[in-house]
C-alpha cells in the first residue's frame, strides 16, 4: 500500500475500483496550485505598480501655537513663607486673582511700617533739600550784595584819588607860585641890600624886604609840605583802592565757598531723597509681592509647594497654571535627513493618542481618524534628542481638530510627499535612500517665472 517494497500493489489491485481511490487518484492538484500561484504573482505585479505617497513620519505631542499660551509655573520673587491659600487645585482663576498670601522671613522687612517710614524719611531729606535751597538763594543774594557794595566802595575810592591827583596838581602850582615869590623875595632883598651898602636905601627898607623874603621863604616850605602830604593823600587812595578789592575778594570767596557748600549739600540731600525714594518704590512693590497674583486666565493644576508656614526661596514654583484660552499645535520630530524636504506651509496628517484611527501611510485617501496640520515653524538648530523639532496648527481647510483634546497628549503625523509606485518604494527602503526632493507648488511656478 505505501509502495515500500518492490511488490506494487497497484499493479496488481485495480484501485479505481475503490471510492477512496477514486476520489484521490484521477484528481490533478498540481494543476489548480499553479493557476493560484500565477494569480498571486499576477496580483503581487499589479500591486507594486500602484501609486504609492511617500511620507515623512514623526512622532510628538500636543503644545500651543504661542509661548504665551503653554502650561507654566508661577515663582516668586522674594522669599518668603506661606501664610493662605485662596485656591483649590482644578480651580479657574481670572487674571489678577489672589492665589497666594505670603509673608517675609528676612529680617530687613519685619517692620510692618516700613513703607510708612521710609515715605517720612524722604519727607525730612526733602525739607532738608528746601533748606539747602534756601541757603543757596540766600547766598547768591548775599554775594550780589557784596559785588554791589564793592563796586560802590570802588567808585568812592576812585573818586578820592582823582580827588588826591587833582589836589597833587593844585599843590604843585602852588608850590610854583611859592617858589617864584620866594625868588623874587630874594632878588628883592639882594637889591636893597646892595643899595643900602651904596647909602642909596635905608637899613628899614632892607630889614622890610628881609621879612617878606622869610615870610616867602616859609611859604615855600609849607607849599612843600603840603604838596608832599598830597602825593600821601594819593598813595593812601591807591591803597585804600587795593583793600577795598582785597577785603571785598576775601569776603565774595568766602561766600562762594559757603555757597557751593552748600549746593553739594544740597546735591548730597537730594541724592539720599532720590536713594530713599527708590527704596520707597521697591518697599511698595515688595509689599505688593506678598500676594502671589494669576498672570492671565487659567487653570490650577498642581500645589508645587503645599502647606502652611512652609518657606520657600526666591524664584521656586509654588503653583502650576495652564492657560484658559490656547491655541493647539503640534510638536513633532523628524530626522535631519528629511529636513530638506519639509516647508513652512506644507500639508501634513496628524492622528492623535486616544482617538481611533484606521492609518495607510502611503494611501492617505484610504485612511481614516486623521486630521489635517500645516507646518508653521522649523527649528533652526537640532534637538537634544538628535532631530529638528517642527511646529503644526490646525489646517483651516480640513475637518476641525477635536475639541477634547489637551495640551501634553501624544500625536503622530505624517508629511505627505510625491506619489511613486510601490516597487519603487520598496526599492528605496532597502537601500535605505531618502524620499525623493522636492519644491513645495509656490517655489516651483517661481521657478519656472525665472525660465
Amino acid at each position: 500500500m505505501l509502495n515500500i517494497s518492490h511488490n506494487h500493489l497497484n499493479k496488481k489491485v485495480a484501485l479505481d475500483n475503490f471510492k477512496s481511490g477514486a476520489m484521490t487518484l484521477n484528481k490533478s492538484y498540481g494543476e489548480t496550485f499553479k493557476r493560484y500561484l500565477i494569480a498571486f504573482f499576477i496580483i503581487l505585479i499589479v500591486i507594486l505598480f500602484l501609486p504609492w505617497t511617500q511620507n515623512i513620519s514623526g512622532k510628538g505631542k500636543l503644545t500651543t501655537l504661542t509661548p504665551d499660551q503653554r502650561p507654566q509655573t508661577i515663582q516668586s520673587q522674594i522669599p518668603g513663607r506661606i501664610e493662605k491659600w485662596f485656591v483649590r487645585e482644578g480651580d479657574l482663576v481670572k487674571k489678577g486673582d489672589t492665589i497666594l498670601k505670603i509673608s517675609e522671613i528676612k529680617s530687613d522687612y519685619f517692620d510692618s511700617q516700613l513703607v510708612e517710614r521710609t515715605g517720612q524719611q524722604i519727607k525730612a531729606k526733602t525739607s532738608s533739600v528746601n533748606a539747602y535751597k534756601d541757603k543757596i538763594s540766600a547766598k547768591q543774594s548775599q554775594i550780589k550784595a557784596l559785588q554791589y557794595e564793592q563796586t560802590l566802595k570802588n567808585k568812592q575810592a576812585i573818586n578820592k584819588l582823582k580827588q588826591t591827583k587833582l589836589k597833587v596838581q593844585s599843590d604843585s602850582i602852588e608850590l610854583a607860585a611859592a617858589t617864584i615869590k620866594y625868588n623874587i623875595a630874594s632878588t628883592q632883598f639882594n637889591r636893597v641890600s646892595t643899595l643900602q651898602k651904596e647909602g642909596l636905601m635905608a637899613i628899614k627898607d632892607v630889614e622890610v624886604k628881609q621879612n617878606k623874603l622869610q615870610e616867602a621863604q616859609a611859604k615855600l616850605i609849607a607849599q612843600e609840605n603840603k604838596l608832599i602830604s598830597s602825593k600821601n593823600d594819593v598813595i593812601n587812595a591807591e591803597i585804600e583802592l587795593s583793600r577795598i578789592d582785597a577785603e571785598f575778594g576775601d569776603k565774595i570767596s568766602k561766600t562762594q565757598s559757603e555757597l557751593l557748600s552748600a549746593k553739594s549739600s544740597s546735591f548730597d540731600a537730594e541724592a539720599q531723597v532720590t536713594k530713599l525714594e527708590n527704596q520707597y518704590t521697591n518697599y511698595q512693590q515688595r509689599h505688593n509681592l506678598l500676594y502671589i497674583i494669576a498672570p492671565q486666565d487659567g487653570y490650577i493644576n498642581k500645589a508645587i509647594k503645599g502647606g502652611i508656614g512652609e518657606t520657600f526661596k526666591q524664584g521656586e514654583p509654588l503653583i502650576g497654571i495652564m492657560p484658559a484660552n490656547y491655541d493647539l499645535a503640534v510638536e513633532t520630530f523628524i530626522n535631519p535627513i528629511d529636513l530638506p524636504l519639509i516647508h513652512i506651509g506644507e500639508k501634513v496628517r496628524v492622528q492623535f493618542d486616544g482617538w481611533p484611527a484606521i492609518v495607510f501611510s502611503g494611501w492617505p485617501n484610504a485612511s481614516y481618524g486623521t486630521y489635517g496640520g500645516t507646518v508653521v515653524a522649523i527649528e533652526n538648530f537640532i534637538s537634544p534628542n538628535g532631530k529638528y523639532r517642527v511646529l503644526l496648527a490646525p489646517d483651516t481647510s480640513d475637518q476641525p481638530w477635536p475639541k477634547a483634546l489637551r495640551v501634553g497628549s501624544g500625536a503622530r503625523t505624517i508629511a505627505l510627499l510625491e506619489d511613486v509606485p510601490i516597487w519603487f518604494e520598496i526599492w528605496r527602503k532597502l537601500n535605505s535612500f531618502p524620499p525623493n526632493y522636492y519644491q513645495p507648488e509656490s517655489n516651483k511656478s517661481l521657478n519656472t517665472a525665472k525660465k
